[in-house]
């Protein structure tokens, strides 16, 4: 008898040069006699279509690939394991914006928000020790966004510093509040310029815990604390409008500690 072969999944993307009628379902009737299973299917961006499949075996996968190569009507873009980013646009129909230069970096305007907290969402769910920082201005959506992601990813969520309700820090947590299963919001301005040595102590705690950690502001937490670039996993920026500038000239918090 022979052993079950472990089943993976694949992200396949190709690009339409000629949408003919009946050509998604000759390549799904291919797939079909391949015994390979389309998991999720969508049009990614323009005239683009992605597919998560699944198969135990890696040899038909290959194989589809190479005759797939071979059809005048489409060129294929990726054909790799799933990213997150796959998963996302094959479930938005749409790819994330990331920079060019710095792939740590994903952009986000506000109208994307329903992306950007599922986005979060996926990142949350993984254990370990994740670091994410989130630019963007006041009242923009940030604090919100964390909230929401936690919420989709089962995870409680904890304030370390923030502005939303009250500008406070905590020098202090309960022991439920400092569970590794959490999602620490530091709010980077607040922790480290308005803060006090009992916040610093407690930050410290909370940035060696295998957890995931927000930190608002990033930039300026980086340049006022030790903490550096490689210690952050993914950074996004969210902005109300493509164009819209992130500076820090004009914030300024007074904090009330507790």
């Amino acid at each position: 008898m022979k052993p079950n072969k472990e089943v993976k999944e694949w992200y396949m993307e190709y690009k339409i040069h000629k949408n003919r009628p009946g050509l998604l379902g000759d390549i799904a009737s291919l797939m079909g006699m391949l015994d390979i299973n389309i998991v999720a299917i969508n049009g990614v961006e323009d005239r683009t279509r992605g597919m998560i499949l699944q198969t135990s075996d890696e040899e038909k996968i290959e194989l589809m690939g190479r005759m797939l190569k071979k059809v005048d009507n489409i060129t294929i873009n990726a054909f790799r394991t799933p990213k997150l980013v796959d998963r996302l646009a094959v479930r938005h129909g749409r790819y994330i914006e990331r920079d060019s230069d710095d792939h740590k970096t994903f952009r986000f305007v506000r109208d994307e928000l329903g992306l950007l907290v599922d986005f979060l969402g996926e990142i949350f769910k993984r254990d370990g020790n994740h670091v994410v920082g989130l630019r963007g201005m006041p009242r923009v959506g940030k604090t919100e966004s964390i909230i929401a992601g936690s919420v989709c990813s089962n995870k409680r969520w904890t304030f370390v510093s923030s502005t939303l309700l009250r500008q406070t820090v905590r020098s202090q947590l309960s022991e439920d509040e400092l569970s590794p299963n959490n999602v620490f919001i530091i709010d980077g301005i607040v922790s480290t310029i308005r803060s006090n040595e009992k916040h610093h102590d407690l930050l410290q705690t909370i940035m060696a815990m295998p957890s995931t950690k927000v930190i608002e502001h990033p930039d300026i937490f980086i340049r006022e604390s030790s903490y550096t670039y490689d210690d952050f996993d993914y950074f996004i920026e969210l902005r109300t409008t493509p164009d819209e500038e992130i500076n820090y000239e004009n914030i300024t918090y007074s904090v009330d500690p507790f």
